[in-house]
């Protein structure tokens, strides 16, 4: 079945726009898993469509550059917090944001939740992800693991919420619901970073839902990406002035992932550019089906 399985999803692409020679390909219990390699250049996809992109990527060059903007653009949490230990990353792709962290915070506690065994196998086995002794990797729905992670006394300083599929984000990590059950996680001063889109047809809601938990938050976008990047804080946004400062001061540690952080805070904005009306997404009503055939 599994051999079927595979070859469907090669048959599949043959009209399909996926760059370079495939050196993976399986279908998991969730999704199709692609691993392409384009010269020095090994990418991730999930699902086979036509506008497939890559979900993450890693270039055996310069392997710490981030290859992204959304996954440079994360890292900007770093700035109301630059020193966090403990760290959650809900949703693994190739393995480059608990990478990075472990990398920058070697002291730092990291868990990572995903979903999928085989993308956990995958980032291992073709992304080089290799869980130090302060890395836990958790297989499991990312809502379920929060839920139970709450009855624990561990707090997060930083928390990534990095859980696209390949369409979006699964619609019950964007509900109110869910978003209180994460802050409640956070620790006193702990700060959530979300990767999303800069447009779709839920942003509006996506916003207001954001801001009925946190209140005011940063809204992250650079115009070189489709993404942007929700900051938000248990404590108050820092002005300006002490996000320049402490840009200055981590820039030279991130300038090996491609990270020009320096040119971040004055793209950090917390007027609303949504309907701030729209309906909050909520457990009882999250309409994902909106985004289809986008």
């Amino acid at each position: 079945m599994k051999t079927f399985a595979v070859a469907l999803v090669l048959a599949l692409l043959g009209g399909a726009s996926t760059q370079g020679r495939i050196i993976h390909s399986e279908t998991s219990l969730y999704q199709n898993i692609l691993v392409t390699e384009d010269g020095t250049l090994r990418c991730l996809q999930f699902t086979v469509r036509k506008d497939q992109h890559n979900q993450s990527c890693r270039d055996s060059r310069a392997p710490k550059r981030m290859v992204f903007a959304y996954t440079r653009m994360m890292l900007a949490a770093l700035l109301l917090d630059p020193s966090p230990q403990r760290v959650l990353v809900i949703g693994l792709g190739g393995g480059t944001l608990p990478t990075a962290l472990a990398q920058l915070y070697p002291d730092a506690h990291i868990d990572v939740v995903e979903i999928d065994p085989a993308v956990a196998q995958v980032a291992k086995r073709y992304f080089d992800f290799a869980p130090g002794p302060n890395t836990r990797v958790f297989e499991q729905d990312g809502r379920v693991w929060v839920k139970r992670a709450r009855a624990d006394t561990t707090r997060y300083d930083l928390i990534m919420l990095d859980a696209f599929n390949g369409d979006y984000i699964p619609e019950h990590l964007m509900t109110r619901e869910a978003l209180q059950e994460a802050r409640d996680l956070l620790s006193d001063t702990g700060t959530l970073a979300a990767n999303t889109f800069s447009t779709s047809r839920l942003y509006d809601s996506e916003s207001v839902t954001y801001a009925s938990v946190f209140g005011t938050f940063i809204n992250f976008k650079m115009p070189d990406s489709a993404n942007r990047v929700i900051i938000a804080s248990r404590a108050a946004v820092p002005d300006m002035q002490m996000l320049v400062a402490e840009a200055a001061r981590l820039a030279p540690a991130l300038l090996p992932y491609g990270i020009s952080i320096e040119r971040y805070p004055p793209l950090f904005n917390t007027i609303p550019d949504w309907q701030v009306d729209a309906r909050v997404l909520t457990d009882q009503y999250s309409p994902a089906n909106l985004l289809k055939g986008q």
